[in-house]
């Protein structure tokens, strides 16, 4: 099992080394060279792709994967070679372009040449296949499957190259798996418990943290900025709430806030995995999962996301996976419990659903303390009152 405790060692990434897809001077090619190429204009969903894999963040992919992880991946959550991998990460494009595109290929984004890709491989989604297994369901009101029936339907595979690091709206906190680990070794954490969350943190997170804080030596708070459902709280106002809590309520140098680049595919279970297995790449030996990790809507079990761990033995995960249930404040336990800890029924729980919290910042009005910190409180609600 990868060493996760040993203070002369970072866990081994998944596959045993960090990839590393980034174009560095001296290679075999020069991207002023590659103009004469055909193009592929990448949408939000793969220019993230690209990034993680190209950073090593979902080592050891090297590029869009073939047909047999594809099948691999979707049946079995692993990859055609055994290793744990549970969410197909694919690049697929319209008959059209397959017909169109052969050999290296350049990627683009927003019009900006941003990498290459060297095409092994083409082969069909599985689409309906691919939304039952992966997110249970066939039904499109679920964005996720709503976003795979709406893409092409041929998988484009190979290794990828990525010109330069997008460092995006937040460039101090954006760091790649390598630099992350240089963080983690400079501060001397012998043990890192990461988080991933695309909301707001309320007093509910914040009791999840410093459990595990109890049993870590750093906190690695990892907010997913990719691509999300048009309803999730915009990136800038929940990163603001981020710096706005720890700046009060966590001791400076047991924290790292930095951002996870990912689009969200709400997955569930699935996701679960990725995010798990992605943050030991970042460097990280714990990871919390909690209620309806990556879920959306009724379509998983509260805690299917726990669950599916069973699947893998802790050698193969090589992250210790900290299983939390859902968390409240009780108001005659005058704290923050779980149904581990609380004698009390739901009458005396403070419990605010995410459609609740929304309809109040539009509305202007403050959110309870004993749901979330009365300074990330006012930042949610000033951002919400912006034009």
């Amino acid at each position: 099992m990868p060493t996760i405790t040993d203070a002369a060692a970072l866990p081994t990434p998944l596959g045993g080394t960090l990839v590393r897809r980034l174009w560095q001077p001296g290679q075999d090619f020069d991207p002023a060279e590659l103009r004469h190429l055909p193009a592929l204009e990448l949408g939000e969903r793969a220019f993230a792709d690209l990034e993680m894999i190209a950073t090593g963040a979902y080592s050891p992919l090297q590029g869009f994967v073939n047909e047999a992880d594809y099948l691999s991946i979707i049946e079995h959550l692993r990859l055609a070679d055994g290793t744990p991998w549970s969410l197909p990460i694919t690049l697929p494009v319209s008959h059209d372009e397959a017909q169109r595109l052969h050999g290296r290929v350049l990627l683009t984004h927003a019009g900006e040449t941003v990498g290459t890709l060297d095409i092994t491989e083409k082969y069909p989604a599985r689409k309906v296949l691919e939304a039952r297994e992966v997110y249970r369901t066939e039904d499109e009101a679920h964005p996720g499957v709503a976003a795979l029936y709406a893409q092409g339907a041929v998988n484009l595979a190979g290794p990828v190259t990525l010109f330069a690091v997008p460092r995006g709206a937040f460039p101090a906190q954006h760091r790649t798996p390598a630099e992350v680990r240089q963080v983690i070794e400079a501060r001397g954490w012998r043990s890192t418990v990461a988080f991933q969350t695309r909301n707001p943190i309320h007093r509910a997170h914040e009791y999840l943290h410093k459990v595990a804080l109890e049993l870590v030596d750093g906190l690695l708070l990892h907010p997913l900025v990719g691509h999300t459902k048009g309803d999730d709280v915009p990136a800038d106002i929940r990163m603001e709430a981020y710096e706005t809590l720890l700046g009060h309520y966590y001791p400076q140098e047991r924290t790292l806030l930095s951002v996870y680049p990912a689009a969200m595919r709400y997955a569930g279970p699935r996701e679960a995995v990725v995010h798990a297995l992605s943050r030991r790449n970042y460097g990280a030996t714990h990871f919390i999962v909690g209620r309806d990790h990556a879920g959306v809507g009724s379509y998983y079990g509260t805690y299917d996301a726990q669950d599916i761990f069973s699947a893998f033995t802790p050698e193969e995960l090589g992250i210790r996976i900290l299983k939390f249930e859902h968390t409240f404040y009780c108001q005659s336990c005058h704290q923050m419990v779980s149904p581990r800890t609380c004698p009390h029924d739901a009458g005396h729980h403070l419990v605010l659903s995410g459609t609740k919290v929304r309809e109040k910042l539009r509305a202007g009005e403050h959110l309870p303390p004993e749901f979330t910190r009365p300074q990330v409180a006012e930042v949610l609600r000033r951002g919400y009152q912006r034009p």
